[in-house]
């Protein structure tokens, strides 16, 4: 068969491509080209892709970085980070140091206080709609973005002032058709949170970046350099995936009235269930999670060679019927739910329970505040941003 070319072109902003479906049935593990030309094997079967996450001999360093295949141009997430022959050793320290202000019990604590943000992007939308009653209302704008910027500026001590800026930023580091300029921008964005840091280190504050400060002192191979990359990391990755995830849970229950009316009816005792299933379902990127074999490893009748790297395709993972009844359905009551929306394993985002604090909040204060809500034009009509690393939309227009 001729090799797959990513990415694969979707039908829509909420369908996978149907590609996925196809490989995952008749080639779970196959070798595909990346928009960088390079070759990477691509995972699309659930097992296949808890397994891998799970799998100590992957990892995101590579003996010879210069020589690894590379996922995009993007500054993140596109090819192999981190010292190979430290790799486990530094991240099991990095997460160690971030554990305590991503604790579910830290969550609980900031939970009050996101719905107080929510309540303050909710009553922004409504001023919106008053000054142009016959005027669609950007959710995207005035909810989906500025809520997990707010939330993960307060969480790292980054000025919210500077949203605009860091804005500008991610959308330039996560760009598919410009290699130079994603770099330029992730190396501005590292210099900012640098700046920050160094700020911090004249008067520290009860947040993260403070924490990373500190934090040198016990570890000295821990650099200025090495602060400002892993800041911007969390401040890119911590309003990103998470505005993408309302943005399309939103399109979801919109997209079918029946499902904000369900919703609606007992938003609160929905909330939980409904949240995992936007998890599942949602897939904002069009790529996938790249991963390097540190040796051989046999999975699907294939070997990934060591050196070679593979390609977690966890939206395709998250519908595979083998696992999931109905799989391609938007079913809020499904339960169990082991999506890997967030990974598995050693690598499991650090960031879950930040995520699911703010989408438990944001969903049932929206829909108590808007109960009407609907979309303003058709779902088919919102498009993907396919230029983007994170996918996701640019706007969401809605009425009520």
């Amino acid at each position: 068969m001729t090799t797959p070319q990513l990415p694969f072109p979707r039908p829509n902003t909420l369908d996978l491509a149907p590609l996925y479906a196809v490989l995952r049935q008749e080639s779970p593990l196959v070798q595909v080209r990346t928009p960088t030309g390079d070759l990477l094997w691509l995972a699309t079967r659930y097992d296949d892709a808890r397994a891998l996450f799970g799998d100590p001999r992957l990892g995101r360093s590579h003996p010879e970085p210069e020589n690894a295949a590379m996922l995009s141009g993007a500054a993140v997430l596109s090819g192999p980070i981190g010292e190979y022959d430290k790799e486990r050793e530094n991240s099991q320290r990095l997460r160690k140091l971030l554990a305590p202000a991503f604790s579910a019990k830290r969550m609980r604590a900031l939970g009050d206080h996101v719905n107080e943000l929510v309540e303050g992007c909710l009553d922004a939308m409504q001023a919106a709609h008053d000054r142009s009653p016959d005027e669609p209302v950007d959710l995207h704008a005035h909810l989906a973005f500025p809520l997990p910027v707010l939330v993960i500026c307060e969480l790292l001590g980054v000025p919210y002032a500077d949203r605009d800026f860091f804005r500008d930023l991610s959308e330039r580091i996560g760009r598919l058709d410009d290699v130079d300029d994603s770099r330029a921008a992730m190396s501005e964005f590292t210099a900012y949170t640098g700046e920050l840091a160094a700020a911090k280190r004249a008067e520290p504050g009860a947040d993260v970046i403070s924490d990373l400060v500190q934090a040198q002192q016990a570890y000295p191979g821990f650099t200025d350099a090495d602060l400002g990359k892993l800041a911007a990391g969390l401040l890119f990755a911590g309003h990103e995936t998470t505005g993408g995830r309302i943005d399309l849970g939103v399109l979801m229950l919109l997209s079918d009235l029946r499902r904000r009316d369900a919703f609606t009816a007992d938003p609160d005792g929905l909330v939980n269930d409904t949240v995992e299933e936007i998890l599942r379902m949602s897939s904002p990127g069009g790529l996938g999670i790249p991963r390097y074999a540190r040796e051989d490893i046999e999975i699907s009748g294939q070997t990934i060679a060591r050196g070679e790297g593979v390609l977690i395709a966890v939206g395709a993972a998250n519908r595979d019927p083998l696992v999931f009844a109905d799989a391609d359905e938007f079913v809020p009551a499904r339960s169990p739910n082991p999506h890997l929306g967030f990974g598995h394993g050693a690598h499991f985002c650090i960031g879950a329970s930040l995520a699911r604090t703010e989408l438990r909040t944001v969903f049932p204060a929206l829909f108590r505040r808007f109960p009407g809500l609907r979309l303003a034009v058709d779902v088919g009509d919102i498009a993907y941003r396919s230029d983007q690393l994170t996918g996701g939309v640019q706007s969401v227009p809605v009425i009520w």
